[in-house]
């Protein structure tokens, strides 16, 4: 139950990159990669506290960004059909 919940939170955290992502769609690249690392290393320490486990944390970390980043190539597939 706390992957499930960590998992979770870490969506709601890939949603907020998003939003901040959008609105910065002017900025280097390197911003948003130094951005995408911070929100990263945010996703790894809720999900370290809540689990109390890093190898639990780097395998509920790597399932959110995977499904965020399907979501993300899915709605990117959507918008240009």
């Amino acid at each position: 139950m706390k992957i499930y919940t960590t998992i979770l939170l870490q969506l709601m955290l890939w949603s907020g990159y998003s939003i901040i992502e959008w609105l910065s769609e002017h900025d280097l690249f390197v911003y948003k990669l130094v951005m995408f690392g911070v929100f990263l290393y945010l996703a790894v320490i809720l999900g370290n506290y809540v689990i109390r486990s890093q190898r639990k944390t780097m395998l509920a970390t790597a399932i959110s960004l995977s499904i965020y980043g399907s979501f993300q190539m899915i709605m990117t597939i959507i918008a240009v059909v």
